[in-house]
């Protein structure tokens, strides 16, 4: 299974604007325990830098644009979200730095888990260390 991909969600457009749903184990494949956004950004600020063990996430920029840098310590790929309706699928043990976000982004997060600090590996160097460890299958 791919570590990362996009994922367009429907488009209901009428005259009065524009509707999309997103239903937690239809239109992605895990329930939504958590949902968090980050707003009022600096354009040079960056998030995230850092991985999880066990959470999944769905990235969404629900206005403006950013880039989400991914590696799972083999591959790497920036993805730039910048449509409301398209997402970005994370699964664990994948590094993820956010960045470039253009003036009023919002990212906007769906997560499989509620917030638990053990689940996050901060350091890259830890990571590095996990993800060769996931590679060897560990």
């Amino acid at each position: 299974m791919k570590k990362w991909h996009k994922i367009s969600f429907p488009r209901i457009a009428d005259e009065r604007g524009c509707l999309s749903v997103v239903e937690g184990g239809k239109d992605i494949d895990f329930d939504i325990a958590r949902v968090y956004f980050l707003y009022d950004l600096a354009e040079d600020a960056i998030r995230a830098a850092h991985a999880h063990r066990e959470l999944h996430q769905v990235y969404l920029a629900m206005s403006g644009s950013f880039d989400v840098h991914l590696t799972d310590g083999k591959i790497s790929e920036t993805v730039t979200l910048d449509q409301p309706n398209c997402g970005l699928v994370i699964r664990p043990g994948v590094w993820r730095k956010i960045d470039k976000f253009s003036l009023g982004a919002v990212c906007f997060v769906l997560a499989s888990e509620v917030y638990r600090e053990e689940d996050y590996i901060r350091d890259y160097d830890d990571f590095v260390k996990y993800a060769a460890e996931q590679l060897r299958g560990g």
